[in-house]
């Protein structure tokens, strides 16, 4: 189990980022069939760009939700997002043209994403009593008064 870290903590990151949200749901779960090859494709990818940082994944997390799993992903870029997802000798693309042979348009299972590219200096995080977590860990954890007392000073806000 991680170390809880008593008090205020915060995150800080350089530069820009991207968090990006991707997720399933089981619209019809009894097809497991259906579903299995997309559960498990994302841990498969997320080995790859673990033991290969120059692809641009700085930390992920994964989450059950009512709907279905969550994977919460922290990026340098954009541009290195995308490539990975292109890139046809990198696992998303071949898992990408499996689920659309397989599921494709017919409803069995729902696959959805968000990207947020968030400019430098221009987010706040807060972690009381929390082991290193979010963009924590893809960046530094740093205590709370390094960013500001309140959330409108750690997100930059003027007049804070």
């Amino acid at each position: 189990m991680a170390t809880v870290i008593p008090g205020r903590m915060s995150a800080h990151i350089e530069g820009d980022f991207v968090v990006f949200l991707i997720g399933m749901r089981f619209n019809k779960p009894w097809k497991i069939h259906k579903w299995w090859g997309a559960f498990t494709a994302m841990p498969r990818m997320l080995k790859v760009l673990f033991q290969r940082p120059e692809l641009g994944l700085l930390a992920a997390q994964y989450a059950i939700t009512p709907s279905g799993p969550v994977t919460i992903q922290y990026w340098r870029s954009v541009e290195q997002l995308e490539a990975f997802a292109k890139d046809a000798s990198l696992p998303h693309h071949p898992a990408w043209r499996a689920f659309n042979k397989l599921v494709g348009g017919n409803g069995d299972v729902g696959i959805w994403h968000e990207t947020y590219l968030v400019s430098a200096g221009r987010y706040e995080t807060l972690y009381g009593n929390m082991p290193r977590f979010g963009l924590a860990q893809a960046g530094e954890h740093v205590p709370v008064a390094r960013k500001g007392e309140t959330a409108a000073a750690r997100r930059g806000a003027s007049g804070s």
